[in-house]
């Protein structure tokens, strides 16, 4: 069914138009079950984890489609495709924002089922939750 999300600025009572959104999807890292040969060395995945990702499994990211908040500052029909680990990038950098881009990861179980996630700005900080 896809992803939807819904933009609010909270500082201003009413819905973000004109941000732009990004959807990407994970990229696996190198071969987890790989082992060291030595002892004390890091396997590929330990290494992966250290890339500053933010996802502690090395994981890169494909850009999968991009989109603009309507006038309610909303974005539906987003594609998920697979299950896995997704990431929606906002670009908050025109809104008088501390935070010039906001990235929301989350995991996928089952891309039949429909995945709303809201991003609620304030000046100095945001906050997001699974919404339905």
């Amino acid at each position: 069914m896809g992803l939807s999300t819904h933009v609010l600025d909270t500082a201003q009572g009413r819905p973000a138009a004109g941000v732009p959104v990004r959807l990407e999807r994970g990229e696996p890292g190198p071969d987890a079950s790989a082992t060291s040969a030595e002892p004390g060395s890091q396997t590929a995945a330990e290494a992966g984890s250290q890339t500053g990702t933010g996802t502690g499994t090395g994981t890169g990211w494909t850009v999968v489609t991009e989109a603009v908040t309507d006038a309610d500052g909303r974005v539906g029909g987003l594609p998920l495709t697979t299950p896995g680990l997704w990431r929606l990038v906002f670009d908050t950098s025109a809104r008088s924002a501390f935070f010039p881009e906001v990235s929301i990861a989350f995991h996928v179980a089952d891309p039949a089922d429909h995945h709303h996630v809201p991003l609620l700005l304030a000046p100095f900080g945001y906050s997001t939750y699974r919404g339905s």
